[in-house]
């Protein structure tokens, strides 16, 4: 088995990150290095983690690129190794000897061919998912689509998380619209209306419910915008503001579509539709107003979505993008899930490792709320390598239709780092500082080297199983000898 529990952890190494930043603003190492007062060849050792990054050399980075410290001195080290873990505790490198370390030292010092593993492996799940579910020859025929190296929601998911899902275009877009149009009054449903008829001509009419599940369908041609009347008025005013971000913003999402290395069309229209939806929230809840009361209601969710009128996961989602420098929020983590432990949406500013194959660990509590429909479930998480979270996570509910629709059963949660906790409402009254009231938790089976866990769904690719046939522990995949 993969030894992928052994190992101990390193202090971070930044060179990744000057490197990106230097490339982004189209800069050489010898020209970086000189504005620096350094070598070329020491800046490159710095950029290869062969050389510290000191501290009096960070604030001349943030200050020459006129960015904050956290943009340089945040790391996504740990999420590259947590991915890698996930990924080399698969049975198909059993036979190799792999330990923390090995993992570390591959994506510290050549954080390339990391990512690289993890495309090629991404590919590789997907075609074991395509033979697993059609026959043979339809998973050669030439219109596959082999040529795709992530899901779309995975290139997608990837995309905003390089960009620690703040988009400044998209802000500036929609405090401009917002300014224009007054959409953040007291009635936005009928100034979003307004907007629309005034500026592009486009009129809003009800979408009857016609078994179709359409939510909100656009006739170019005749400019008439269909919202399905079947819509909560928060979902309602999402629809149309999501509408006008295609229409007021199509410079800034086809800039953006383009930046991004997407294999396939399909991965570029989901981006558009996830950036047309940043756009909309940022309409509905514009950034500085938003985060004012975030601050000074400690990140109420429910307060804010009566404020703002908004849904509980539209706030939730909100609150991982304020990271605007000199106004940022808490660095949140945010995670959905179905009730069949499908992860539909994920992102980590806290640091946690949200799994990128498969579900998560059961003791997670965006999987209790699913028992307590509708209330805030609260939990302090403790990782295997001793990183501590307080979470919360309610579920949701979401209709299609009338009487005897289908319902859809969603989880959100969204946590941060044990020490952003007291910045909110719903610790108050948590001994933040008791660790018995911390959950054992993991990030997936396979990589949880937690031995006493009674909720095992697979073995760990850690250890070594010891089976006996005349004992039983907690898990049938927990060896008695080791507990």
């Amino acid at each position: 088995m993969a030894k992928l529990g052994a190992g101990k952890r390193n202090p971070p190494q930044l060179g990744g990150n000057v490197r990106r930043i230097r490339r982004q603003r189209g800069l050489s190492q010898a020209a970086l290095a000189t504005e620096l007062g350094i070598s070329a060849s020491y800046l490159n050792l710095i950029e290869h983690n062969r050389r510290n990054l000191t501290v009096p050399l960070l604030i001349q980075l943030s200050e020459f690129f006129d960015i904050e410290l956290t943009d340089v001195a945040d790391n996504d080290e740990g999420r590259l190794v947590a991915n890698l873990m996930e990924v080399l505790s698969d049975d198909l490198f059993s036979e190799l000897d792999l330990t923390n370390t090995d993992v570390r030292d591959l994506a510290t010092s050549n954080p390339t061919v990391a990512r690289a593993l993890l495309a090629l492996y991404d590919r590789f799940r997907n075609q074991q998912d395509d033979l697993a579910t059609l026959d043979r020859s339809a998973a050669l025929s030439p219109d596959d689509n082999g040529g795709r190296d992530r899901l779309p929601s995975e290139q997608v998911s990837d995309f905003l998380q390089a960009r620690n899902n703040y988009i400044p275009e998209l802000e500036a877009a929609a405090e401009r619209v917002n300014g224009d149009a007054a959409l953040s009054g007291e009635d936005p449903l009928r100034a979003m209306a307004a907007f629309l008829a005034n500026t592009f001509g486009v009129r809003i009419v009800a979408l009857s419910p016609a078994g179709d599940n359409m939510v909100r369908r656009y006739n170019e041609h005749e400019r008439i915008l269909e919202i399905s009347e079947m819509l909560p008025a928060a979902s309602r005013i999402f629809q149309i503001a999501h509408q006008i971000g295609l229409l007021a913003a199509p410079l800034e999402l086809d800039r953006l579509v383009g930046e991004g290395d997407f294999a396939g069309e399909d991965a570029r229209t989901l981006t558009r539709i996830a950036l047309a939806n940043y756009f909309a929230a940022a309409v509905i809840m514009p950034y500085q107003a938003f985060h004012r009361a975030a601050k000074a209601n400690r990140y109420d969710i429910e307060l804010l979505q009566h404020r703002f009128g908004t849904s509980f996961e539209q706030v939730c989602h909100r609150l991982t993008t304020l990271q605007r420098p000199g106004v940022r929020g808490v660095p949140f983590h945010l995670l959905r899930t179905d009730i069949a432990g499908n992860i539909s949406k994920r992102f980590s500013l806290s640091g946690i490792h949200i799994p990128r194959y498969g579900g998560a660990c059961p003791r997670w509590n965006v999987y209790a709320a699913f028992l307590q429909p509708g209330t805030i479930n609260v939990q302090i998480s403790k990782m295997p390598d001793g990183a501590t979270y307080f979470c919360v996570a309610r579920s949701v509910r979401k209709r299609g239709g009338g009487y005897g629709a289908p319902q859809s059963h969603l989880s959100i949660g969204l946590g941060c780092e044990i020490g952003w906790a007291r910045e909110l409402v719903y610790a108050d009254g948590i001994d933040l500082d008791n660790p018995e009231l911390a959950i054992p938790i993991g990030v997936s089976c396979r990589t949880c080297t937690r031995l006493d866990c009674g909720q095992r769904a697979f073995p760990p690719a850690a250890h070594q199983l010891n089976m006996d046939v005349n004992l039983r522990a907690v898990s049938a995949y927990v060896s008695p000898h080791t507990t």
